[in-house]
């Protein structure tokens, strides 16, 4: 068994059959993303739907002038709902993938989706519980938007970037922090020094680390 095949079945083994993971290998395309590479861009029209073998992904929505609004990340284990969206509805991304690690995907042809979801339950329960969880995360979203203060939010940028990465010790700078959250740098450093002098975060040159969060 090559190494694809078995990441497939360590990670999808337990929620898809057997004989519905042969097809996902049968038919998928590999595809090895380097940091910061774009797996899915606004306005590309969609012809696979991705499933993360290794690495992290982050989903953004982009206006017209470049201005990002952080969406979810997708972790080993998941799809990207927003992705399905589009699929389905022949529709062009409104969304940007961005790999935040080298990452490793399956890329299923979308003409597989609807057939699977008459096929297989398991297929049909992995597409909805994947509409929920990021439909949830994507009101959080908005919660951050709606209620947090910059420093609330800038706080739970670096923990939920930390918890996906699986390190305290993130590689950013204050401007790449400040386009994900649509600030400003000095902003941002500002609320960094401060967080810094609370002993939560120490600074380096393009590094956060985080001490006691």
């Amino acid at each position: 068994m090559d190494s694809h095949k078995s990441k497939l079945k360590e990670h999808y083994g337990f929620i898809f059959e057997d004989t519905l993971l042969e097809e996902i290998y049968r038919v998928a395309r590999f595809k090895k993303a380097t940091l910061d590479e774009a797996v899915i861009n606004a306005g590309d029209t969609i012809q696979y739907m991705p499933l993360l073998l290794n690495g992290a992904i982050k989903v953004s929505r982009v206006d017209a002038k470049g201005n990002e609004v952080f969406l979810y990340h997708l972790e080993i284990g998941d799809t990207c709902a927003m992705s399905l969206t589009c699929c389905l509805g022949n529709k062009k991304s409104s969304i940007i993938a961005l790999a935040e690690e080298e990452t490793e995907l399956l890329l299923i042809p979308v003409n597989y989706l609807n057939e699977w979801l008459c096929k297989y339950s398991t297929w049909k329960s992995f597409i909805f519980d994947s509409y929920n969880v990021r439909l949830n995360e994507m009101l959080e979203v908005i919660d951050s938007l709606a209620f947090m203060n910059m420093d609330e939010r800038l706080l739970k940028f670096l923990k939920d970037k930390s918890m996906v990465l699986g390190s305290t010790d993130l590689e950013i700078t204050h401007q790449q922090i400040a386009h994900e959250l649509n600030s400003s740098r000095e902003v941002i450093s500002r609320l960094l020094k401060k967080m810094e002098q609370k002993n939560l975060i120490l600074l380096a040159r393009n590094k956060v680390s985080l001490l006691n969060l």
